[in-house]
This record gives structure tokens, C-alpha cells and sequence, in this order.
């Protein structure tokens, strides 16, 4: 059975005294709370933002959220998963597990990616998931002494245009080996996005958008030999122009950033462990010279 998005179906869970049902854009304010308790930074902009590109279940008990869990396809054969949340007093009672069925049932046989925290490990395990490396969330305001903050600017970065689109949807695709054109076309809306460029077309790319306490830099990707130093300065470029402000990165530990951030006045405040359950004959087919610096969310990758 697929359990569809439809916002009128709703599933009897009466053992817990609960229904699952389609998250909809109602329950925003609600699911605001729901992270706010477990300390994640989200505003209400940012879960509307991850709600209008993807797919979402809900848990409801005597009228009130107490569970969420959403998805977003990545073309037919992957997608990622996240804002996973069960409310404190409904934990226990297998409620984390119907919502990951009904999710990975509407995913279908897509290759399936999430970040989880040390809470949710082994649950993700009984699903299959297995970790493929850390992700690490990096952050501080720019203040005079995060060296990030007044470092040089870096030569060959420029704000992207827009014929650099299709070199910026490649690059993301040799990164990531999945199509995701939605996500970046939603983030392309929003963010401010810079190249490398050393004369040759972007080799390289970064955004940043409001997020959260402050600004989200990533996703952060780059190509090539000197793939690490070309990711280095698209954050250089981005920090140099948030001075004063909250800025946070999460970096896969495959990057290899995460030690140069601290050294460079950003410290790692936590981690989540990247989690993959591949299907048949759909896992991540990515190019050796491309690399996925940084996230433009632990939710979506």
C-alpha cells in the first residue's frame, strides 16, 4: 500500500490514542513548537520552506501534533528524510516506527538518506539504514574574532548569474548522483549564490540564506584537484559577507572542512551520522572529482 498525501486520509493508531494523517500546512505552527522543544533552531519560514517542497505524515492526539516526519524525492530513485519528531510524552509507544513505514512505503522504491541523531540510530537500523560518515554543524556569529569573518578575499569568486545555472545543476549532480533540480531552484530563489570561477565557467558553488538563528551556508560543492581550496574560498567569500551575523555550516566529514572551520573561529557544537538505505538497483552513482562540501540542511541534504 502507498499511504498518500491526500490531506482528508487519516490512519487509527487507537493502542496509543493517535491518528496518522498527511502533515499539512495547519500544523506548522504546531510543528515549530515540536522542534522548538528538542532545542533545533527552526523558524516557521524554515518548516514551510522544507513543507512546500516535499512530503510529510503527521501524528494527531485529542486534536494536537505530536509526531512528524517528511521526504523529498530526488527524481524517481532517491530522496532524503527528516523533521522526524515524536513529542516526549508519546515516545515508547511505537509511534517513531509507524511513521517511517509509512514514509519509506510512500517513497517507494527510491534510495532513501537522512542525518540522524544519536536518538534516532538505532531506529533508523531496524529500517535498514546503514552510516555512510558524520555531518558536522559548525557555527558562530562573525564577530571581529573569528578569523573567517576578516580573512582575504578570496580571487576568482563572483556572484552567480544566470547562465551559470546549468553548470551549477551539473556540478550538484556529479556530487550527489541524485536529480535535484527542485531543491536547488528553491534555493537558487532565495539564497545568495557564488561561483569559482578562474576563467573557465563555475567550477564550484555555494549559497547562503536566512536560516534559523542567523544564515545556513551550503550546499557547498566543488570539483577537481583542488576541489578542498576551491570549497575553502566560496565560504570565505560567504562569511566575509555576513559579518556580525550568526552564521552555521554543516559539513560532511567526506569534505574534510570540518577541522579547518574550528581553526578559523567556527566550532563544532554537534554532530548527526548520514544514514543511507539503498534500494535495488538505485544506489548513489556520484564522480570521484565532485564533492558535497556542505548541506543546505541536515534535513535535505
Amino acid at each position: 500500500m502507498v499511504f498518500g498525501t491526500s490531506s482528508d486520509l487519516r490512519t487509527p493508531m487507537p493502542r496509543i490514542g493517535a491518528q496518522l494523517t498527511a502533515l499539512r500546512e495547519a500544523h506548522l505552527p504546531q510543528a515549530l513548537g515540536q522542534s522548538a522543544a528538542l532545542r533545533w533552531p527552526y523558524r516557521e519560514a524554515d518548516w514551510r520552506f522544507a513543507f512546500e517542497l516535499g512530503h510529510g505524515f503527521a501524528a494527531e492526539a485529542d486534536g494536537r501534533l505530536v509526531a512528524t516526519a517528511m521526504w523529498w524525492p530526488f527524481g524517481p530513485a532517491h530522496a532524503s528524510a527528516g523533521m522526524i519528531i515524536v513529542d516526549a510524552k508519546m515516545q515508547g509507544q511505537g509511534l517513531g516506527r509507524a511513521l517511517m513505514e509509512h514514509l519509506l512505503d510512500a517513497a517507494c522504491d527510491r534510495t532513501v538518506l537522512l542525518n540522524a541523531t544519536r536518538e534516532g540510530l538505532p531506529l533508523y537500523a531496524r529500517f535498514g539504514f546503514a552510516a555512510r560518515g558524520r555531518v558536522f554543524q559548525h557555527q558562530a556569529v562573525m564577530t571581529g574574532e573569528v578569523a573567517l569573518a576578516h580573512a582575504a578575499a578570496p580571487a576568482g569568486v563572483r556572484s552567480m548569474h544566470a547562465a551559470d545555472a546549468a553548470k551549477v545543476r551539473q556540478l550538484d549532480l556529479a556530487a550527489t548522483g541524485m536529480d535535484r533540480s527542485a531543491l536547488l531552484d528553491a534555493l537558487l530563489r532565495v539564497c545568495t549564490t557564488v561561483v569559482l570561477d578562474h576563467g573557465n565557467g563555475a567550477s564550484a558553488y555555494a549559497c547562503m540564506r536566512e536560516f534559523g538563528r542567523g544564515l545556513v551556508i551550503g550546499p557547498v560543492v566543488a570539483s577537481g584537484a583542488d576541489a578542498a581550496a576551491d570549497a575553502t574560498d566560496l565560504v570565505v567569500a560567504l562569511a566575509r559577507s555576513a559579518r556580525g551575523r550568526f552564521v552555521r555550516i554543516d559539513v560532511t566529514e567526506a569534505g574534510g572542512l570540518s577541522t579547518w572551520l574550528e581553526k578559523s573561529g567556527l566550532p563544532c557544537v554537534d554532530h548527526a551520522v548520514g544514514m543511507v538505505r539503498e534500494a535495488s538497483s538505485r544506489s548513489l552513482d556520484t564522480d570521484a572529482q565532485a564533492r558535497l562540501f556542505a548541506l543546505s540542511n541536515q534535513s535535505f541534504g
